[in-house]
Formats: C-alpha cells, sequence, structure tokens
C-alpha cells in the first residue's frame, strides 16, 4: 500500500482533504451511500476511472476508516464495499458540494455521461423539510429511490424502491436540475405540472400543497 500523502498542516479542513481530497474519492463516497456494491459496479457507475486508481482508492478508503470489504454469504459470495458511519458523515458535505456545483450544470455535453441516480442526492436535499419517507422517482435516464430523514444506512438506491413508497415522482431531468440550481422549488414544479406526485402520504400531500 502507498504511503498516505499530507498536507502536513494542523488544520481540520487539510485533514479532511488528506482522507478525501484525491481525485475519484468522494465520486465512490456518492456511490457507496446507496449501500454495499460490488467493484465491478462502481467501476461501472464511476465511467472514466481506471481499474488501479479505483483499487486505490477503495484501499485508502478502507485504511482511513471510511469503507470496509465484507462477503456475502452464499449464493452471492461477492466481494462488496460498504461506507462505516464516518464514511456516512459525508452525505452533508457531498450535498454541501452538490449544491455549490449546481450552478455549472448548464446544458449537458456530448461528452458527459449520466446515470439516473446521480440525481438522488440533490434531489434528497431539496425534499428535507417536506417529511420522512420512501420516494420512487421515475426520470426519463432511468428510476431510483431515495429515503428521505434516513437516519442511518442507504439513503438512496438504483431501480423501484424495495417497498411500498410513500410517494412516486416523475419528472425530467432538466425539471431534477432546475429544482437542484433553486431556480424553482420542487412543489412549484409540482404547482407548474413539471412533477408528477402519486401516492396519498403525508409527503406526497405537503408537495401537492394539500
Amino acid at each position: 500500500m502507498s504511503p498516505r500523502r499530507s498536507y502536513d498542516q494542523y488544520c481540520s479542513a487539510a485533514r479532511a482533504l488528506d482522507a478525501v481530497g484525491d481525485r475519484w474519492t468522494l465520486l465512490v463516497v456518492r456511490e457507496l451511500l446507496a449501500g454495499p456494491r460490488r467493484y465491478t459496479d462502481l467501476h461501472a457507475d464511476l465511467p472514466g476511472v481506471s481499474t488501479d486508481v479505483l483499487a486505490s482508492r477503495l484501499k485508502d478508503m478502507e485504511r482511513d476508516g471510511l469503507a470496509t470489504r465484507r462477503r456475502l454469504p452464499p449464493p452471492g459470495a461477492a466481494y462488496v464495499y460498504e461506507l462505516t458511519p464516518r464514511g456516512r458523515q459525508l452525505l452533508p458535505v457531498l450535498q454541501a458540494l452538490g449544491e455549490w456545483g449546481a450552478p455549472a450544470l448548464e446544458e449537458r455535453r456530448p461528452t458527459d455521461a449520466v446515470r439516473a441516480h446521480w440525481f438522488a442526492l440533490p434531489l434528497l436535499r431539496c425534499l428535507e423539510g417536506e417529511g420522512d419517507g420512501l420516494v420512487h422517482v421515475r426520470l426519463e435516464e432511468g428510476e431510483f429511490f431515495v429515503r428521505v430523514g434516513a437516519g442511518e444506512g442507504p439513503v438512496y438506491g438504483e431501480g423501484p424502491a424495495p417497498a411500498e413508497p410513500d410517494t412516486s415522482l416523475t419528472l425530467d431531468a432538466e425539471t431534477c436540475t432546475a429544482v437542484a440550481q433553486g431556480a424553482l422549488t420542487l412543489r412549484q414544479a409540482v404547482a407548474e405540472r413539471r412533477v408528477e406526485v402519486a401516492g396519498e402520504g403525508t409527503l406526497a400531500k405537503a408537495l401537492r400543497g394539500e
């Protein structure tokens, strides 16, 4: 294992960047916020990262107490990586970075990769304060779910919700980006019929203004 690089500064920000400042590390955290992931799944959802770099980042994250590696029981018997409680504490850091970077999401470039679940964290941030619950989201790019108010465990996941959702949202990536940028609130998007809300739970009614 390569020696740990450090800024050698007695500063909490510098110490944090010692652990997560390398290229790709925070994006690996983004993927692991969805729960345990196999190496092959991580590589598929981090287009552009080399196998050597991904392996190195995962080893660094294990060393720094941000992630662990374990073997699934049969019949899976595959190794997965997952965040430790300290790694999960990076959720608000990623959300703050996403909010700061949202204005840079202008027209999608031809070279831009996209995954539906990359919209999960900004949408989760916009749903906070509307009530807790499981939300299923449909975009043209795919579907995912978010757990609003989740105290522990995965905060989002790919595909259909694992249980009956409290509400379902159908919208397009343009609307999701506008909400993330603060150009309109989620309630405004619902009122303008840019978001279709299904469900009769507290969260669904709050978004519809009922």
